[in-house]
């Protein structure tokens, strides 16, 4: 396993990951490491019962594509964080056995071995 290889990975994937959620939310300001569905513009007068079901419906989709993005976000994260501290990355969360290598290649973000995968 080669941990600076798969740092710059997780760190290329972070920015990009940074860059798509501020295009569908951005930041909670009242929890920095939350990110929320931003509303969806349209150009329809205000009180149009069809603009604000547009409205909803952009919002939920915002909604749900921020929600898997978000969730990449912090595994992505997590492992940065793991390297950077020298603690745990690479070990499998569940047995604390090392992750092979060719799933880190694959995902260098992930938390447990093969057999231990969801």
């Amino acid at each position: 396993m080669n941990i600076e290889e798969n740092k710059k990975k997780l760190e290329d994937e972070l920015a990009l990951l940074e860059k798509e959620l501020a295009t569908v939310g951005r930041v909670n300001p009242d929890n920095a490491k939350d990110w929320e569905a931003k509303p969806t513009e349209t150009d329809i007068m205000e009180n149009d019962e069809e603009e604000t079901a547009d409205k909803i419906e952009g919002y939920e989709e915002n909604n749900a594509i921020l929600t898997q993005l978000e969730n990449r976000f912090n595994e992505v994260k997590n492992a940065l964080e793991k390297i950077n501290s020298g603690k745990g990355y690479g070990l499998c969360e569940v047995c604390n056995e090392p992750i092979e290598a060719s799933r880190l290649d694959a995902n260098p973000a992930a938390t447990t071995c093969l057999r231990h995968m969801k």
